[in-house]
């Protein structure tokens, strides 16, 4: 934090957005960039629902012993009103040696203190969920960089497919990576790195078909693939799937443990199995068995394209499921 000064600190931050990781790495950022200016500084927290006004004045008001504050004040958007009243009058004419860190989910509920809050000069940090794929590629590519590497749009793709999207494990996977190679990431690093988390890859792609997440079942199959999983075993569990939820909707309505015995297969099968089986029709599950039997005869016959057979595959589950043709 060399080069910091007084004058660098925002006296009034606002952290707005609902993604965990983005507003505690803000507040983390703010405690140490305060305290690269005045390593005594007197960090405080407050949720804002708890805080009345009596007591922002006593934690605003000027220090007798001098020295710096940063008051975190968590869940703005459930602050009183007469609470709000006072801390936009206060971020008018802010205290030099206090900084006001204001933590606000950004939704409609405590909308007027973050306008009211915004107008008044505050910095705001955006922590907002990530909505897209491209915004969780940029987070990783950012992430790498942070951390002194370098990584491509498709090293980034594949650690998304590895991982998933929660941004507290892709920040610790991208973490791990940099520690772990010599900082400039691949796809081909990323794949070397990963291939131990694939020998379900076939049952997750089936999973993720047979409850209509066509997506998520598309990324899996990529990942499989381009880490080198054999098509059969992927085209094997996907007629699973589909047979394993067929049997089990036939079976009719029963305790998993009780139709266990019957259909001589584990509780933990059935219970899946039942959960994946809402939204399909008897009629749907015939045509995905079709479809299933024509993807295994692609796969194992030598098809010119076994990637392009499974693809299908997965678009033709997902629209029987959904009642169409194909």
């Amino acid at each position: 934090m060399g080069g910091v000064t007084a004058a660098d600190l925002a006296p009034i931050l606002l952290v707005l957005g609902d993604e965990e990781l983005l507003a505690t790495r803000a507040v983390t950022e703010a405690v140490a960039k305060v305290r690269g200016v005045d390593p005594e500084v007197d960090v405080r927290e407050y949720q804002a629902s708890a805080l009345t006004v009596g007591e922002i004045a006593e934690m605003l008001s000027p220090s007798l012993f001098g020295g710096r504050r940063l008051l975190v004040l968590r869940s703005g958007q459930d602050a009183r009103k007469d609470l709000v009243a006072a801390l936009l009058a206060y971020a008018k004419n802010p205290d030099p040696d206090v900084q006001l860190l204001v933590l606000h989910l950004g939704g409609a509920k405590g909308k007027a203190f973050a306008d009211g809050l915004r107008a008044a000069g505050a910095t705001v940090i955006p922590a907002t969920k990530l909505k897209g794929h491209r915004d969780r590629v940029a987070f990783v590519r950012d992430e790498i960089r942070r951390a002194g590497g370098k990584c491509t749009d498709d090293a980034a793709e594949a650690l998304i497919a590895a991982v998933g999207n929660d941004l507290r494990e892709l920040a610790a996977a991208c973490s791990q990576l940099i520690a772990d190679t010599d900082g400039r990431i691949s796809a081909d690093a990323v794949a070397r790195y990963y291939r131990g988390r694939v020998e379900v890859t076939g049952f997750t792609v089936a999973d993720a078909t047979m409850v209509g997440d066509v997506p998520g079942a598309l990324e899996a199959l990529r990942w499989a693939l381009h880490v080198g999983v054999d098509p059969v075993p992927i085209a094997d569990a996907l007629a699973d799937g589909v047979r394993t939820v067929a049997r089990v909707a036939s079976a009719g309505r029963g305790n998993a443990y009780q139709l266990a015995s019957s259909l001589g297969m584990p509780a933990w099968k059935i219970e899946r199995a039942q959960r994946q089986g809402r939204g399909w029709t008897p009629e749907g599950l015939v045509r995905a068995m079709q479809v299933a039997a024509e993807c295994n005869a692609a796969v194992k016959g030598g098809s010119d394209d076994r990637a392009y057979a499974l693809e299908r595959a997965v678009f033709s589950v997902a629209a029987a499921r959904q009642g169409g043709i194909r």
